[in-house]
């Protein structure tokens, strides 16, 4: 594993919770880099990156850090990596009272 692959920054955890889960560089990468979705992170500045495989979801936590007093752009920085597994397409909800009243008069 490389700490500079793809030309961002990649922390120690990251590397090592790549290597944990199995999931490859190139495919965090991937994921950063040409997300499905996105959204904000639970760390201030920093981004939650998602994208499918198969059956698994990649999740990449990655932040900018600023521009340095040079005027020269941020790096990136992979914080964290992992992936959930993907299950077919998820219905609506059944109400707790609709279930229990299923229950009952099923037996």
């Amino acid at each position: 594993m490389d700490k500079d692959f793809g030309g961002v920054i990649w922390t120690k955890h990251a590397l090592d919770k790549l290597n944990e889960r199995g999931i490859s560089q190139s495919d965090a990468w991937a994921t950063w880099r040409n997300p499905e979705q996105s959204k904000k992170a639970r760390v201030p500045g920093a981004w939650v990156y998602y994208k499918t495989y198969g059956s698994q979801k990649i999740e990449v936590v990655a932040k900018k850090n600023p521009s340095t007093s040079s005027g020269q752009a941020g790096e990136w920085v992979i914080l964290s990596v992992w992936s959930r597994p993907v299950y077919g397409k998820q219905g609506k909800i059944e109400p707790f009272w609709k279930f229990l009243m299923r229950k009952i008069f099923r037996g």
